[in-house]
């Protein structure tokens, strides 16, 4: 089941989050802020992130710029925009239900709103129990409503955490919301730490129980192929594959299967940067309208601050704005995505937030490709450059940005959950070409080829052969940090610093639809690993893989196993929920009520047609089957269920007297207007 681009992608790159992560040593040892009178209504606006607890001992940091206040027995973090909250209380009850129940009595008395989910997720650091629960609510109030309950032990103690708002602001602040579920910890935790232990070799027993913990996570989410590797002080231990490149079919996967590398490739497009940067042309402070003068953005004075390395940074205060592109997935070029950057507001302080985007690497790709293969059209100079001074000084021999070639011979298709939860093989179709942003998605490589990356990582940016590919301080420019996305982990140039183990680990994840990879290392311990996978449910499997990697070489708590239980219960119960909330086929008297034709500037047409008792709806390049579902508020959203761009919601309205189709995509709607015949 599909979700919209930039949260997959942010839900990726920090685990099951908002879910939790492990406090760094400041939010466990700094002086709590002091709370106001209990019933105050006077909040207190925090500086800096600022560590704080409830009455009942639980740690959590109050993000900077976010005001905190006593209401009776909860703590309410409010972010600045004034319309999103968190408000945090302990409570006495049996269960995670009564606690909630409980609690929203408390909080807003009466409350009926009716609930739409109830799942587990995954236990840990410090906490034996969470219940994660979801709300209806109406896509006219553009909002969310939510709550979660986590138990230390059995002793009928709960945490519950209310958080509800607008979601635009929960969009522009998830950098923030994150921040606050991360750093809970109950009252007396001691953070598992690996700072200072030696790291055990990753020898044949340590290969056994990781090949056994892929195979049981493959059979437990239905990922048909996995292809990994160990790597350990400038070898590869393991690589090799698990499974079938496609369901029903014996052709099996190995370390040479092709898979789609997905947002992997932004850190190998940084490491193009460089390369460049290391033969004097182009300098990370750079301005980018230096380096490629018709550069801009669609205000100014972020035109002006933008520099080379910020186009990998994710801390523009750029909206995502996936969808602009995703719509023209076929027809729009690399000259025309940098064009594109210029309709661009910024949404958030320039370097204070993290928001993730592919347009921006994607940019970055082609500018770099112009400065190395000047006269070359921006597409066709990324592509050589990457191929000559990335992919070929590797030995990434089968590695390729070439659509069309990377699917002969040895190579993965995709598989995703039909709206049943069936895992069907998907069609090689629209989605998984990434066209005009293969800088920040588009790599199609294998487990050994992308493991010729990670080593060349580990040794500095020296190659087997003793060749200096990228000066050493180049390539660390690329892991300094440049904007906060926990407490633990900060981003950097298309890489992600990790800390919350108490070893620095840097890594990647990356998705499209079908495929999910992820790539990490341990720049301290000589210590990699590469993971690539051909089902949209592999991304459940990435998180508790690097658990399960580091629990062995550091002799860790078992949590990985808990980690990949909840996390196959949660897709259970994710897919049911959403399988039981829709209309399939979508209802007849809302599908009458459709205009034949609407039109969006950003996005094109999109044409409504009927086949027996199915409404199909098409764009101008993909075409999807659609459900319907009955908003509590009278009005009726209608879902897409096809393989390209699944599971994307369109609410149907009215202005001005002509019919309309809204997308929303966080802080920015797309309305889809009735186009009438003359």
């Amino acid at each position: 089941m599909a979700k919209t681009p930039a949260w997959v992608m942010f839900k990726r790159i920090i685990g099951c989050i908002p879910l939790l992560l492990a406090s760094n040593a400041f939010a466990m040892s700094a002086t709590p802020a002091n709370l106001p009178a209990s019933g105050s209504d006077q909040p207190k606006t925090m500086a800096t992130d600022t560590p704080s607890a409830t009455r009942g001992g639980t740690t959590f940091t109050v993000p900077a710029g976010w005001t905190m206040a006593a209401r009776g027995s909860f703590i309410v973090l409010s972010a600045p925009e004034g319309d999103f909250q968190i408000a945090v209380t302990d409570i006495q009850a049996l269960d995670a239900d009564t606690a909630v129940a409980s609690a929203w009595q408390e909080f807003e008395p009466g409350f009926k709103r009716p609930l739409q989910l109830s799942e587990p997720l995954r236990p840990g650091d410090g906490w034996e129990k969470i219940q994660h629960f979801e709300y209806k609510v109406s896509p006219n109030e553009k909002r969310i409503v939510r709550a979660r309950a986590f138990a230390r032990r059995a002793n009928n103690r709960w945490l519950v955490v209310i958080y509800q708002g607008g979601l635009a602001t929960r969009e522009k602040r998830m950098s923030s919301i994150v921040l606050v579920f991360g750093s809970l910890h109950p009252h007396g935790y001691k953070r598992e730490s690996f700072a200072g232990k030696t790291a055990r070799p990753i020898d044949a027993h340590v290969i056994h129980v990781m090949k056994d913990f892929v195979a049981g996570g493959m059979k437990q989410l239905g990922i048909p192929g996995a292809a990994f590797s160990l790597i350990d002080h400038g070898k590869i231990v393991y690589v090799g594959g698990l499974g079938v490149r496609e369901l029903g079919k014996p052709d099996p996967v190995d370390a040479d299967t092709r898979f789609i590398a997905a947002s992997d490739t932004k850190a190998l497009t940084t490491l193009l940067l460089a390369e460049l940067v290391d033969e004097k042309k182009l300098r990370w402070d750079e301005s980018v309208t230096e380096a490629y003068p018709s550069f801009k953005f669609g205000d100014a004075r972020v035109t002006r601050e933008v520099q080379i390395k910020h186009l990998a940074c994710q801390c523009t205060g750029m909206p995502a704005q996936d969808y602009d592109s995703e719509f023209r997935n076929w027809s729009m070029t690399p000259a025309a995505l940098i064009q594109f950057l210029g309709t661009m507001q910024p949404t958030a302080p320039f370097g204070k937030v993290f928001i993730y985007s592919n347009v921006l690497p994607a940019a970055a790709g082609f500018i770099a490709g112009s400065v190395a293969e000047p006269g070359k059209e921006p597409g066709a100079a990324y592509n050589d450059a990457m191929q000559s001074k990335v992919l070929d000084p590797l030995g990434m021999t089968r590695s390729t940005f070439d659509f069309t070639k990377a699917m002969q011979g040895n190579y993965a298709r995709p598989h995703d959950e039909d709206v049943d939860g069936k895992l069907v093989v998907s069609p090689m179709t629209y989605t998984q070409s990434y066209g005009a942003r293969r800088p920040a998605g588009g790599l199609w490589t294998t487990a050994h080829d992308l493991s010729q990356y990670v080593m060349m990582e580990l040794a500095d940016g020296v190659l087997p052969n003793g060749h200096q590919l990228v000066s050493k301080e180049n390539l660390l420019q690329r892991r300094a940090p440049n904007v906060l996305v926990s407490e633990d982990i900060q981003y950097a140039m298309g890489l992600l610093i990790d800390k919350h183990w108490g070893v620095t680990v840097v890594n990647h994840s990356g998705g499209r639809p079908g495929y999910e990879s992820y790539m990490m290392w341990l720049p301290d311990y000589g210590i990699g690993a590469v993971i690539l996978t051909n089902s949209d449910t592999g991304g459940e499997l990435m998180d508790p893989f690097a658990r399960k990697l580091m629990e062995q070489v550091f002799d860790g708590e078992p949590e990985a196993d808990r980690q990949l239980q909840a996390a196959v219960m949660r897709n259970e119960s994710d897919v049911r929920a959403f399988r039981q909330s829709l209309q399939i086929p979508a209802d007849r008297l809302a599908g009458n009520r459709l205009a034949a034709r609407y039109h969006n500037d950003a996005l094109g047409n999109l044409v409504v047609t009927r086949s027996g008792k199915n409404i199909d709806f098409h764009f101008d390049e993909w075409h999807s089957m659609v459900a319907s579902r009955a908003n509590g508020d009278g009005s009726t959203t209608f879902i897409t269920l096809g393989e390209d761009m699944s599971d994307t919601e369109f609410l149907a309205a009215e202005q001005h007297g002509k019919r309309t189709l809204t997308l929303r995509d966080g802080q920015r709607e797309y309305v889809f207007v009735e186009q009438r015949s003359l």
